[in-house]
């Protein structure tokens, strides 16, 4: 069984880190290489880059982690308890 609040923080983490790893590969490389229109599409009102864009960005990857978390914990531990196996003998 899998324990929703560590699973979710777990994923808000990870999404907030690669978006902010995004960003600095984003600053490193020349325009034309990194994907700003990308974040621009999939996190709403974020704009590259403001000190509030990047707030804003941070925050949405964290709460997309977090709704991962959400949905895929409960499903995962009902299939575990149905199909999973039994440590039972």
């Amino acid at each position: 069984m899998l324990n929703l609040k560590v699973v979710s923080w777990s994923l808000g983490l990870l999404s907030a880190i690669s978006f902010v790893l995004c960003v600095i590969y984003g600053l490193v490389v020349p325009e034309s290489m990194h994907a700003s229109q990308f974040l621009e599409i999939i996190l709403p009102a974020f704009k590259w880059l403001s000190f509030w864009g990047f707030c804003l960005g941070l925050l949405e990857s964290f709460l997309y982690g977090v709704y991962i978390g959400f949905v895929f914990v409960p499903i995962y531990n009902a299939l575990s308890r149905r199909w999973g196996t039994s440590t039972k003998r």
